[in-house]
């Protein structure tokens, strides 16, 4: 459970409301941390990343003695005072080459961890790609393929989808124009096989490209641009169930009211229901006729009849005007 911290002045109470959970929130920040130890690899992979994640980053210079799996409070301090919900640690030591470590916050406190092992040999970096780049803060397209993405169960690798699914989303949209889908993300991983060693994870970065067919729909194409990431898995910190719940609740008014008796069918119509009580005929109102009432006796309505044709008769006809 989070702990609640009471304000013990003004001061700090407006400064903890400001950090209170919104109804619609802001893009989430990521924060690259440096360890103690980097290779060249990391520098240049998390740069990469840096120049696509523009501009919702914050980077650290300094190098940091942090170990998360062990003591991750520096990360919580350092997500509190930048306010970055995700973070990207990046350390090289022998037991763990090229590691970048993927820590997620909720409300300021570590949420869930994972590490990845950058393939220094298949890396390619962004400027390695001699091809056009995508504007700085577009909304990207992202492709996960795999089966191991979709297993029910928690794994490393549905974690690492939800992962970077957040890290790579960028700014929510409830419309995207076409035109600015430049460049898609395709995420996919082999078939995991018991007894061999675990597949790869590879990241791959395409430039959408529209090209004329001759037709209404133009013809799109893909060309990788960079950065190439392949990467395997690492260690893993789940999320607790107390805070994931915390963390998926959604706030009052966030989803529309619901309207009682409309709904909508397939073709987007607008449908209503109507429920009306029970009816009884028996005494349903209708409208007064004379010649609707019944007379006291059968020979009696014969008689008004005759009556009335003598005195249609016998009165003048009008003339038109």
């Amino acid at each position: 459970m989070l702990r609640q911290v009471k304000p013990k002045n003004a001061r700090a109470k407006r400064a903890m409301d400001k950090r209170e959970p919104l109804q619609n929130e802001n893009p989430k920040s990521t924060l690259f941390v440096t360890g103690p130890r980097t290779s060249q690899i990391l520098k240049l992979c998390t740069a990469d990343l840096r120049m696509l994640k523009k501009p919702f980053i914050e980077t650290f210079t300094k190098k940091n003695d942090i170990k998360p799996f062990e003591d991750a409070s520096s990360l919580e301090f350092f997500s509190l005072k930048n306010d970055t919900s995700l973070l990207i640690f990046s350390v090289h030591s022998k037991k763990r080459p090229h590691c970048l470590t993927l820590v997620r916050t909720h409300g300021h406190k570590i949420l869930d961890m994972l590490e990845l092992y950058v393939n220094p040999t298949s890396f390619r970096t962004l400027q390695q790609f001699k091809n056009k780049k995508p504007a700085v803060g577009l909304k990207p397209l992202i492709a996960f393929h795999g089966a191991p993405f979709e297993d029910p169960n928690q794994t490393k690798w549905t974690l690492a989808k939800s992962l970077l699914l957040d890290l790579f989303r960028g700014q929510e949209a409830n419309e995207v124009d076409v035109e600015g889908l430049q460049y898609m993300i395709d995420i996919s991983v082999a078939e995991v096989v018991e007894g061999e060693p675990a597949p790869e994870l590879r990241i791959r970065f395409y430039l959408i490209k529209t090209l004329k067919s001759g037709h209404k729909l133009p013809r799109v194409e893909v060309e990788e641009m960079g950065p190439r990431i392949d990467a395997t898995l690492g260690r893993e910190q789940f999320a607790d169930s107390d805070m994931m719940k915390s963390a998926l609740k959604k706030p009052k008014g966030a989803e529309p009211r619901t309207k009682k008796n409309i709904d909508m069918d397939i073709m987007g119509d607008k449908m209503g229901k109507v429920h009306l009580p029970k009816q009884n005929f028996g005494e349903l109102q209708s409208r007064k006729m004379k010649g609707l009432k019944r007379g006291r006796t059968p020979d009696g309505d014969v008689e008004m009849d005759d009556a009335d044709m003598v005195i249609d008769e016998t009165l003048p006809k009008k003339t038109r005007v």
